[in-house]
């Protein structure tokens, strides 16, 4: 007997529908499996025969050929259990013939018939939905996850008797066997709301000591989606400042919660029952990680941490001791938010639209200038300050200094600004943008394109004249120069200011790499 299951695999964060093939044959004993396929999902075959037998179901002698199309594309993991374990029940005549038109199963089985949560379901149930499959069986554990599109019912599922049940019935029965799982999705949104918008439980701005500057600097690169860099002595309040910034920057739309669910699933990182991620991520990898594990890749390739970071912040700490091939590695991600890994299997293409954020010290002991803790030589801070590459240091807007934070400003009894209110400025500011790039590909500020800057940053006669004395003292690049508009242009949107003024053209180059640590 001939059945045929559909289900998907994953290219990427992206999705494709596969046909899951089964054939039952008189010969010899054997299982055969054919599509171009991974070592687990080889595997396949013993899981599947061992759930089955242990659920009372065992396979007779006969010639099993199980066939995954299309057959050129390689197909990864352990989903494929589900659909193949169907597929073999419909051709054994277990389960009424035709029984699983129109449904996509996915799902790991464990040796007990127990069905285990699956990487993946979130872009595969999208893709699925396009596709017009009315229906998808998911592990109860994927429930939450796949339920948030509304176009297509998802059911969840806790072992392959309860899918053996569900195709045996019949019209409103199967609601009964296995209820559809619905997850609104504007509640939930409207509950974060509720909750402070997304601020609960994150680490406030109002906990920040002094540091002004910082806080400042902070802001605007949140308002115009900027690269930021922090240089500062140990203590001074760095990883602190860069930890609130998630906090400031406006909650992620349903298409954007969908986007970061996505990688997230894929890397196999959702929290059981977790339906979305309705929070703007935070990644801050140690500085001994891997060029593989921060960009993407191994063998088979999967997200890193600059795919994990999308439409959040990727904060990196002691940026010097990370590996300069590592860094370097950021330029192409930096400048078309999105990495392509390539291998001899394919390209996968992963998402990587995030804000880079950087903590230093400013030499190897940290205390420079201070000359009373700091015995470095001026050739050993240069060493140690050149280790970021002049290309990555070029690709960051905003690079400000940090000092160690006085005994008054600790015991201070002022109340600094909170997340919420400055989460305010940077919303308007946002806002502005929105209206400003609408109709274009262009999102933030910090994104313009060298061709538009004279249409979105262009300058009256006295801040040309500004520009100019500052061209020549700051010894600027093309690059630097044009980095300076864009932090400007946020500036003045973060005032309401419909042109750039003096004032934003000064304190955007106030924000420029330091001429005693970097020569530029």
């Amino acid at each position: 007997m001939y059945s045929a299951v559909h289900s998907g695999a994953l290219q990427g964060v992206c999705a494709y529908m596969v046909s899951v093939e089964v054939d039952i044959a008189r010969g010899l004993p054997a299982f055969l499996m054919v599509g171009s396929l991974s070592t687990e999902v080889r595997e396949s075959r013993e899981r599947v025969t061992v759930a089955l037998k242990n659920v009372g179901l065992n396979l007779p002698p006969c010639r099993i050929t199980v066939n995954l199309s299309p057959a050129d594309r390689r197909k990864e993991g352990t989903a494929f259990d589900l659909p193949i374990a169907v597929g073999m029940l419909e051709a054994m005549e277990l389960v009424p013939a035709g029984a699983a038109e129109g449904l996509l199963f996915l799902g790991e089985l464990g040796l007990n018939g127990e069905l285990k949560k699956a990487r993946g379901v979130l872009p595969i149930v999208r893709a699925a939905e396009a596709e017009g499959i009315r229906e998808c069986i998911v592990p109860g554990a994927n429930a939450r996850e796949g339920g948030v599109i509304p176009g297509i019912r998802v059911r969840g599922a806790e072992n392959i008797l309860e899918i053996m049940h569900f195709l045996m019935a019949r019209g409103e029965e199967r609601d009964r066997v296995l209820p559809r799982t619905f997850v609104d999705t504007e509640s939930l949104f409207a509950e974060m709301e509720r909750d402070g918008g997304g601020l609960q439980g994150r680490p406030d701005f109002a906990e920040v000591t002094g540091q002004e500057t910082a806080r400042r600097a902070a802001e605007i690169a949140a308002a115009g989606f900027h690269n930021l860099l922090m240089v500062g002595p140990p203590g001074a309040g760095k990883s602190m400042i860069a930890r609130r910034i998630p906090g400031i920057l406006p909650p992620l739309t349903l298409e954007e919660s969908l986007e970061v669910t996505s990688v997230v699933s894929v890397a196999g990182l959702l929290e059981e029952g977790e339906a979305l991620v309705t929070g703007r991520p935070f990644r801050s990898p140690h500085h001994t990680i891997s060029q593989a594990a921060l960009i993407g890749g191994s063998t088979a390739p999967k997200p890193g941490m600059i795919s994990l970071a999308h439409r959040g912040v990727l904060f990196l700490d002691e940026l010097p001791e990370f590996q300069r091939a590592s860094l370097d590695a950021l330029r192409q991600p930096l400048e078309e938010r999105r990495v392509t890994i390539s291998r001899v299997s394919g390209n996968v293409t992963y998402p990587s639209d995030f804000m880079l954020v950087c903590a230093m010290n400013p030499c190897p002991c940290g205390y420079y200038p201070d000359r009373a803790r700091c015995s470095c030589t001026r050739p050993q801070v240069h060493r140690y300050m050149g280790k970021v590459s002049g290309p990555i240091l070029d690709r960051i807007d905003l690079c400000v200094e940090l000092a160690a934070v006085d005994y008054d400003s600790l015991k201070s009894r002022a109340k600094a600004e909170s997340s919420a209110e400055i989460r305010v400025r940077v919303e308007r500011a946002r806002r502005i943008q929105e209206e400003r790039f609408r109709g274009t590909s262009t999102r933030f500020n910090g994104d313009i394109e060298v061709s538009a800057m004279e249409r979105y940053c262009g300058l009256g006669e006295e801040q040309q004249r500004c520009m100019e004395r500052l061209y020549g003292s700051l010894q600027l690049s093309a690059r630097a120069y044009h980095r300076i508009l864009r932090v400007a242009r946020t500036i003045a949107d973060l005032e309401g200011a419909e042109e750039i003024g003096t004032a934003h053209l000064m304190e955007a180059s106030y924000y420029r790499p330091s001429m005693e640590y970097w020569g530029n």
